[in-house]
């Protein structure tokens, strides 16, 4: 499990008003979204800013270059055994609005035996490390505390990059980390985080690159894209997962 995945709505007060429509919500406050995954540590792994705030999660999950390297084959491999059976490809634990897909993990909506109700617990207790990382955001940086008050998306975005490398830094320096320092020449864009911007721009050094539209690669993109999309994946390892940690619980009572 590399982490939870979760948005943000960052309430923009200056939004122009020929851009209303976009980025205001039903109730007619105007956001921009933050999509973001993080770990227990509340350490993000992934930014992806900018998308309007009349969309949804799935619409940003659409935009979000979150699963390219998974696309483009230069993701980490890592197989693993669960209740008996093996997988490969890591996982993310997400809450009901996403899909159904193997690279996610839900909660059980409507649990009605004990080894749900436990899954459950387990399930939404980590998933809230996300919602945690992002209260601690709004916690430490009163900018993006309150409503957004600039003009221009650039530097809506910069102040978001901004608040998040300093947050990363933060929990680095406090967290027991054993690995060797190593110098980061560009830290938007390093091996340990990234951050995307969803808006399009030449000068943008953190702008991501489409999928290649090689014809010898296409058949490999498409056939790891129908893997991700596999529902059969999803629910056979929230089974097992079931299953899993209901056996630790229950060793843990005796």
């Amino acid at each position: 499990m590399i982490g939870s995945m979760d948005c943000m709505h960052w309430t923009w007060k200056n939004c122009p008003s020929a851009w209303q429509g976009a980025y205001g919500n039903r109730k007619g406050a105007k956001s921009i979204i933050l999509e973001a995954v993080a770990s227990f540590d509340t350490w993000i792994w992934h930014a992806f800013f900018g998308v309007p705030g009349a969309q949804n999660d799935l619409n940003v999950l659409a935009q979000s270059p979150v699963f390219d390297e998974l696309l483009q084959g230069n993701s980490p491999r890592c197989t693993y055994t669960i209740n008996g059976t093996q997988y490969e490809g890591s996982y993310y634990l997400a809450d009901g609005i996403y899909p159904r897909w193997s690279t996610f993990v839900k909660t059980v909506p409507h649990p009605q035996i004990e080894k749900e109700k436990h899954f459950a617990k387990c399930q939404e207790g980590c998933r809230k490390d996300v919602e945690r990382c992002f209260g601690i955001l709004q916690a430490r940086w009163a900018i993006i505390r309150a409503a957004a008050r600039m003009f221009d998306v650039e530097a809506l975005r910069s102040i978001m990059m901004t608040c998040i490398i300093l947050h990363n830094m933060i929990v680095e320096d406090e967290y027991d980390y054993d690995g060797v320092d190593k110098y980061e020449p560009d830290p938007m864009n390093n091996s340990r985080t990234r951050i995307y911007c969803a808006h399009d721009g030449t000068e943008d050094p953190v702008q991501h690159e489409p999928l290649e539209r090689d014809g010898r690669y296409n058949e490999l993109i498409v056939q790891r894209y129908t893997n991700v999309q596999e529902p059969y994946w999803h629910v056979t390892r929230q089974n097992d997962l079931i299953e899993h940690q209901w056996g630790l619980h229950e060793g843990e009572d005796n």
